[in-house]
């Protein structure tokens, strides 16, 4: 952990840590946390690193390009940004 801080520190990222007990502060990342582990982290027992980037992957992809969000007035978060640009 302390190489990772090492090497954010010196790409310029400062790492900001929010009050105890207040997830609130931070509700962008808790939310994505929360959707992350019920959609795919509870539903699989891992067998190695390599499996957990390989469904990684395949979810993130699945969620950025198949999965409409009512957020983005229903549209997947690829043709937003494609509409963006």
């Amino acid at each position: 952990m302390a190489r990772l801080w090492s090497g954010l520190r010196k790409g310029g990222i400062t790492l900001t840590y929010i009050q105890p007990g207040k997830p609130q502060q931070n509700a962008y990342a808790e939310r994505n946390n929360r959707t992350v582990w019920h959609e795919w982290v509870d539903l699989y027992i891992f067998d190695s690193i390599e499996e957990v980037q390989q469904i990684a992957t395949a979810w993130l992809w699945s969620y950025d390009n198949e999965r409409p969000n009512m957020g983005n007035g229903g549209m997947t978060p690829a043709q937003k940004l494609r509409m963006a640009a």
